[in-house]
């Protein structure tokens, strides 16, 4: 099974594969794979008679025959002849693209987009596909703590990619990848897009993407955020932690299961942190898997809550989340649940 970079590294040489199966949950890199193929495979006029895009959903009965007709024909510019399934995740009868496997067109370069998903890998045609000379990408999704690296490594990338000399490169405030990466998640089309919005609205001259800039732009508030009421709850600030709470319960952009979530993993890393023996910067950034610029905050929160107390936040998390799901709660609003955790975590 290929990776992203080892498709991309093939494709900018040229060597093109009979067939791609882009797959797997995170659609991001599905749609850079297939979108480069789409644009620099054939010239502007080649693309007007060799290149076609096909949907899953307009197949009938999801039968890949009709694709796999297309694919049989020749190039009419005498090069390649690019055929692009998307939404490929509709199709459910794949006998004909196991036949043509066996014997793939040459001058054909065939690209199937299956989405949030694989298809079964238990079918013959899945099992020999790279055997039969086709490359198989499956695209996973990040996991939630490896999204503010990306964040990062994609600003860095994107200063490698449009650097002029002499030009100060832009950079991201490191709270700023935190609040991103906990207000959006792990989608990364929704972070790209993000990000661009980020890079493309800032003043002329500003190199920096602050907490400013992203609530301007992006709608995120600087001020009513997880990480302020980490903050607040780090610095005993019950009046700071109620007054975000209660921004929370009056907006559908802060659902309480999701900003539980978030909360709930950061005194879950905080009890990790208690009984580490070595509590470097670097040793603890590793183990808890943050940046290590967060690192001064889980040793902040250690002084003011001891292991014990952590323990008994964490069971106070349980017991909210489970109070949301209906258990034990016939009456109670998000506004008086919040207000509660927030008793019981600063007392």
């Amino acid at each position: 099974m290929a990776k992203y970079e080892e498709v991309m590294i093939g494709l900018k040489q040229g060597k093109y594969a009979p067939a791609y199966m882009l797959c797997g949950k995170e659609s991001y890199y599905i749609d850079k794979v297939a979108d480069y193929i789409e644009q620099n495979v054939l010239d502007e006029m080649a693309r007007e008679f060799d290149q076609t895009i096909i949907y899953g959903k307009d197949l009938s009965g999801g039968d890949v025959s009709p694709v796999i007709g297309a694919a049989r024909g020749f190039a009419m510019m005498g090069g390649y002849k690019v055929i692009i399934v998307k939404e490929a995740q509709n199709i459910k009868k794949w006998d004909a693209l196991a036949m043509y496997m066996d014997n793939p067109q040459p001058s054909t370069i065939l690209v199937f987009c299956y989405k949030y998903g694989s298809p079964d890998k238990r079918l013959n045609l899945f099992k020999n596909w790279e055997k039969k000379g086709g490359v198989l990408m499956e695209s996973e999704q990040l996991r939630d703590y490896q999204v503010e690296k990306w964040i990062r490594d994609y600003v860095a990338e994107w200063n490698e990619a449009t650097k002029r000399e002499g030009e100060e490169a832009i950079r991201i405030d490191e709270k700023v990848a935190k609040i991103l990466a906990d207000s959006i998640g792990n989608d990364l089309t929704q972070i790209v897009g993000a990000l661009q919005k980020l890079i493309d609205g800032r003043p002329e001259g500003v190199k920096v993407i602050d907490a400013a800039l992203v609530e301007r732009n992006i709608g995120i508030s600087k001020d009513f955020n997880v990480f302020e009421l980490q903050s607040a709850l780090i610095a005993g600030d019950v009046v700071k932690a109620n007054r975000i709470t209660q921004y929370f319960a009056s907006s559908k952009d802060h659902p309480m299961v999701k900003e539980l979530g978030i909360l709930y993993s950061f005194f879950a890393n905080l009890m990790i942190y208690h009984y580490l023996p070595d509590k470097s910067d670097r040793v603890a950034a590793s183990a808890l898997g943050v940046s290590p610029f967060f690192v001064k905050d889980y040793a902040a929160a250690a002084r003011r809550f001891s292991a014990g107390k952590t323990f008994a936040i964490i069971g106070y998390f349980r017991e909210i989340d489970a109070r949301l799901k209906g258990i034990n709660n016939p009456s109670a609003k998000d506004t008086d649940l919040w207000k509660e955790l927030i008793y019981k975590i600063l007392h």
